[in-house]
């Protein structure tokens, strides 16, 4: 007993501190780079703060546990919109700009649906996983080279406040933190689970996607804390991208994911509707507004009493 609360302490701590090295050190990445605060939330930020979910799905795919796979990526990018963004919202009305809403949700969105259409025909094959990680390559690229030369004309008065190696060294050492901050704070929560006999659909959506999104709270709520709200938007949409392209795209990659259209249709729905309500809530002044923060909350509520209700055994 003792030794599951020092682990959650100890778990809580990194996380908390992770997240406020990781936004530090990409801030001064962004800075010497020449890339907006929204460019590295979707990549350095988003990317790192899912490698819990590639490294739990890739597990589970190889263990053939496609409950877990699915489910994690799944119930993670619901978390993400209404979990995530629902709270730093409510700590600070987020702001976005222009290319977001025409360019970062779009694409997410189709991304979500690409998904769907392919994980309803029953398998994620090797080919889908590898063409999935070759269009987040490019995804990336072209955000990075969108970036610089829209900025390469600018001036940039204001000077990085740390040297580029300390940077990294916080950039990879909050990812690690926070990896390892989640993972004690969910183990002894998923144990329990098994032995009260609950599906492996239900601890994926919940407990296990619940517990890998927590890099991306911790890091958004000190985006927001430090005002790089744009950084905390970014983070959860670069998340979302990479959870559907590479984590579901090296999972499958590596050992196909079968019964990928087994009782998560809801989920699916629920996933694709978040992101357009977003993209709806944005569009008013380009912002997050605390009550929009609220509603995206309640809705995430109201989900995982309803996972937790329906089938809760497997």
């Amino acid at each position: 007993m003792l030794e599951n609360i020092g682990l959650i302490i100890i778990g809580f701590f990194l996380l908390v501190k992770g997240g406020d090295f990781l936004v530090d050190g990409a801030v001064a990445i962004a800075k010497r780079a020449k890339l907006s605060s929204m460019v590295i939330g979707l990549t350095v930020v988003g990317f790192g703060t899912s490698a819990p979910e590639l490294l739990v799905s890739i597990q589970a795919a190889l263990a053939g546990s496609s409950g877990i796979a699915i489910g994690n990526v799944v119930g993670s990018n619901i978390a993400n919109i209404a979990l995530i963004l629902g709270v730093t919202a409510l700590i600070k009305a987020c702001h976005t700009d222009r290319q977001t809403l025409r360019i970062d949700i779009p694409f997410m969105l189709l991304f979500c649906v690409m998904f769907v259409m392919v994980a309803m025909t029953g398998t994620i094959s090797r080919i889908a996983g590898i063409i999935g990680v070759l269009m987040l390559i490019v995804f990336v690229s072209w955000q990075i080279w969108n970036s610089r030369r829209q900025n390469k004309d600018e001036e940039h008065e204001d000077t990085p406040d740390m040297p580029l190696w300390r940077a990294c060294v916080y950039v990879v050492g909050a990812i690690v933190a926070l990896t390892y901050g989640a993972d004690w704070l969910i183990q002894g929560a998923c144990e329990l689970a098994k032995m009260l006999g609950v599906s492996e659909r239900i601890i994926g959506l919940t407990l296990i996607a619940a517990g890998t999104s927590l890099p991306e709270l911790f890091a958004s709520i000190m985006s927001a804390r430090k005002g790089e709200t744009d950084m905390a938007i970014g983070n959860v949409i670069g998340s979302i991208t990479f959870n559907i392209l590479s984590v579901i795209g090296f999972s499958s990659a590596i050992c196909p994911i079968q019964g990928s259209d087994e009782g998560f249709l809801f989920d699916y729905i629920l996933m694709i509707a978040l992101g357009i309500l977003l993209w709806i809530f944005l569009f008013t002044k380009r912002t997050l507004e605390r009550w929009e923060g609220a509603v995206l909350l309640l809705v995430y509520v109201a989900y995982l009493v309803r996972t937790v209700i329906i089938n809760p055994v497997g």
